[in-house]
């Protein structure tokens, strides 16, 4: 059965998101590629710069956990405007900073905007996913690596023509407040608290669907889709999760399975939660190691070396933008589990292998299996169903941020202990740990998602 085309209105919205996710990779890699220019200009050194970095992800973690209730209360659409626009304006000031003081204040303040866009911009993608009907959210997680792709590109362009730093950044910031005043007034209005609780009436205003469009006859909350099934079925993780992935409430009683119903997504958000570290743990190891394992294995010189992790980044890239098809045909269990199974095989190959091709491939499949993870443990996260859906976003992103910088944290401590290529074994282990417990993202997909046809793009 091919799904209905959704009304103009959710194509904009998807489109105009689009840009946002494009726009925050792009801003991201402007500020990475000028790191050692910022460095040397404010006089810190590469331990100092490190413990600033530290500072700035935990700026972000916070940003995350204002970002969840802020949404939540809010709407995603006004937080993804307000992140997106404090993240363009905090950019020029990591240039503008001429000592260690300066350069922690700014990093701060934008590592606050990016953990804010982090959780603000994928509880819209869960929105625009519920109003499509079926898996999109892989797609906005290849548009930010993309915008990473192209803010490498400019960046590294600017610099060999020997822009002003100032100027640089400055013409980010700019185009960053432009594109946010374009896109912002496109992206789906309405709070996700609203449309995600049960008994709920649909709170995203959408205007001018069609009747018999398939964004008509989908809900933008959760209130129906016990109906509808994942083609994993329902989750049996534990009572008070239906198979949409919403918490069942007590229609009588002070207490009760009301009380087990928020056990239960507690514990779901945990779940997740672990599963995100691991993903990220993962992602985080092969963006700071790779190319060191490499290089340490093989001896060979540093522009071979790089190659590993230019085709961890090729093909999760490309990963992505195939993730949706397939999890819609087969469920977001089989994704997260034989994606982490492939994932654990490319580390497998990377400790075993001893020729480049071998080696260089083992980081190709940890980037396809990765590709695929993290949108469908966003994507169940935003669909628990509670009347935080935002807040449990934010919770999940913070465990998964954590392992993020914890992966490679690990590494270099193990490599004290063992060689490199050995410790490879750490995340080999917590990924096939991770695919074991895939069936804690069953019931993710969005509702009114056919159970019995293969909706395609």
């Amino acid at each position: 059965m091919v799904a209905a085309s959704p009304a103009p209105p959710i194509r904009i919205a998807r489109a105009a998101l689009f840009v946002v996710f494009g726009l925050n990779g792009l801003l991201s890699a402007i500020w990475i590629v000028h790191i050692p220019a910022v460095s040397e200009r404010t006089g810190v050194s590469h331990s100092l710069l490190g413990m600033l970095i530290l500072l700035m992800a935990a700026s972000a973690i916070v940003g995350m956990q204002t970002a969840g209730p802020l949404a939540d209360r809010l709407g995603s659409r006004t937080l993804t405007a307000t992140a997106a626009t404090l993240l363009s304006l905090t950019l020029p000031g990591l240039a503008f900073a001429t000592s260690p003081l300066t350069l922690a204040l700014a990093l701060v303040a934008y590592g606050f905007g990016n953990g804010m866009l982090d959780v603000s911009m994928n509880a819209q993608a869960v929105q625009v996913e519920r109003a499509y009907s079926r898996p999109i959210m892989a797609a906005f997680h290849a548009l930010f690596s993309l915008g990473g792709l192209a803010g490498s590109l400019a960046g590294a362009a600017a610099q060999r023509a020997d822009w002003n730093i100032h100027t640089t950044f400055l013409a980010a910031s700019g185009f960053g407040l432009v594109m946010v005043a374009v896109c912002a007034p496109r992206l789906l209005a309405g709070t996700p608290a609203a449309s995600n609780s049960p008994g709920a009436q649909r709170t995203e205003p959408v205007p001018d669907i069609p009747p018999g469009s398939a964004a008509a006859g989908a809900t933008l909350d959760t209130a129906g889709a016990a109906d509808a099934t994942t083609r994993d079925g329902t989750d049996p993780d534990g009572p008070g999760i239906a198979a949409g992935g919403q918490v069942e409430h007590a229609s009588a009683g002070p207490g009760g399975r009301a009380s087990a119903g928020r056990a239960s997504a507690t514990r779901k958000v945990l779940a997740l939660g672990g599963i995100a570290f691991v993903l990220l743990m993962a992602e985080g190891v092969a963006a700071d190691w790779s190319a060191l394992q490499l290089r340490d294995r093989l001896d060979v010189e540093v522009g071979t070396a790089g190659l590993a992790f230019a085709a961890f980044s090729a093909t999760m890239t490309a990963g992505r933008f195939g993730a949706d098809r397939v999890a819609g045909r087969f469920g977001p269990v089989a994704v997260l589990r034989w994606g982490t199974l492939l994932a654990a095989a490319g580390f497998a190959l990377i400790t075993l292998s001893g020729w480049l091709p071998l080696t260089i491939l083992g980081w190709a499949l940890c980037g396809i299996g990765l590709a695929g993870g993290v949108p469908q443990v966003f994507t169940a996260a935003g669909n628990l169903g509670s009347s935080t859906s935002a807040t449990d976003m934010s919770r999940v992103f913070g465990l998964g941020y954590v392992g993020l910088l914890a992966g490679p944290a690990i590494i270099g401590w193990l490599t004290q202990l063992v060689p490199l290529t050995t410790a490879m074994v750490v995340p080999l282990l917590a990924l096939l740990l991770c695919g074991w417990g895939a069936r804690a993202v069953a019931g993710s997909a969005p509702a009114n998602q056919s159970n019995s046809g293969q909706e395609q793009k």
